[in-house]
């Protein structure tokens, strides 16, 4: 498939590009996009960059009817010197194959679709805004496409990758947020989906949100499906607790994201040698250290936010404010960290960065 040649159809007219001090999150998408399609006879074929348009589907897609879909989010930053480069971008093709198989749909060439990316990101380099706290926004998905109301693998897929410019993801931006815990719903349960990142996990996730918006919350913190006991992750990032020195997350057992920030930070703590400890936590022995003073720092990892501080967790009607509302020393020396290789402003000692070069 490398050998495969990406056909390019540039847009006529280019769009005007946003002011990117008015940036949102995931409102405003760039001119062009990345299309492959599958089917059984020639599997992926056609790969090809086109203009951002909306995509014709038979009303009986297997994709509106039964979810055969999966989705990846990454970014791309800018340098000062004017480089663009990417974070980790294979370890986000790694999962979607994962999640392919999780959801019955063809593996990806990996390599391939890390050499159409970042001809994408060539083409659209422009859109990338280079103020503090911006970036390129990617991401990359697959529908099932074939038309057919049987409960079965589609046998006709579209793998497509959009972008758009974003600003912070919280309006709190690297501000300690609010979450409540959730102990009504469930979010996954080992053996089901919630290690893959496909968009039923993410309904099933929105009557939680909806409920606790009110009452001021940025998320909820889920907890496991069976016992509704055990910390698994918040609706969008991965979750980290500084007990008594020790930095602590959920052990990932089948129902919980593996995410590639998450990855990253426990990287940066072996590196500067703080005590990280995968492993299960119950939401009562984290009331338990709150009440004894213990419970240092709270934050969250993922693509989008990168970290985000949790200043409160409230929990059965009880509130557990964390380091008196404000970011803790870790969260904040990771989030400087893993920014500032992203954009460029430190050396790379791991290895992450990929560079996108010019058209």
């Amino acid at each position: 498939m490398d050998n495969q040649t990406i056909r390019v159809t540039k847009v006529d007219t280019p769009k005007e590009k946003p002011n990117p001090n008015e940036l949102a999150f995931g409102r405003v998408f760039t001119d062009h996009m990345f299309v492959m399609d599958y089917n059984e006879e020639k599997g992926w074929h056609d790969p090809r960059i086109v203009p951002y348009a909306p995509i014709t589907l038979d009303p009986s897609a297997i994709v509106l009817h039964y979810g055969q879909t999966v989705f990846e989010g990454l970014k791309a930053y800018v340098t000062a010197d004017g480089t663009a480069q990417l974070f980790r971008p294979e370890q986000n093709f790694k999962r979607l194959n994962r999640s392919n198989a999780r959801l019955c749909i063809p593996p990806i060439d990996e390599a391939f679709a890390l050499k159409a990316l970042k001809k994408l990101v060539a083409i659209e380099k422009d859109w990338i805004p280079n103020l503090p706290g911006t970036s390129l926004y990617i991401r990359p998905f697959i529908i099932g496409t074939e038309p057919f109301l049987g409960v079965a693998p589609a046998k006709k897929y579209q793998f497509i990758i959009i972008l758009s410019p974003v600003g912070a993801y919280y309006e709190e931006g690297i501000n300690p947020v609010k979450i409540a815990v959730e102990d009504e719903y469930v979010r996954a349960v080992v053996g089901g989906t919630g290690e893959a990142k496909t968009g039923g996990n993410y309904a099933a996730s929105l009557i939680a949100q909806e409920k606790i918006e009110d009452e001021g919350f940025a998320q909820v913190l889920w907890l496991d499906g069976v016992e509704k006991k055990y910390i698994e992750e918040v609706g969008s990032m991965n979750v980290f607790f500084k007990i008594n020195g020790e930095v602590i997350t959920p052990k990932l057992t089948g129902s919980i994201l593996s995410g590639i920030t998450r990855k990253s930070v426990i990287q940066l703590l072996n590196h500067w040698d703080i005590p990280v400890n995968e492993r299960k936590i119950s939401i009562q022995e984290l009331y338990e250290a709150h009440q004894n003073g213990e419970l240092e720092e709270a934050f969250g990892t993922g693509t989008a936010a990168v970290i985000s501080p949790i200043g409160q967790l409230s929990w059965q009607n009880k509130h557990m404010i964390i380091n008196e509302g404000k970011t803790g020393p870790i969260a904040e020396k990771i989030y400087n960290t893993i920014t500032s290789i992203q954009n460029g402003t430190i050396e790379d000692p791991f290895d992450w960065v990929t560079i996108v070069d010019d058209e």
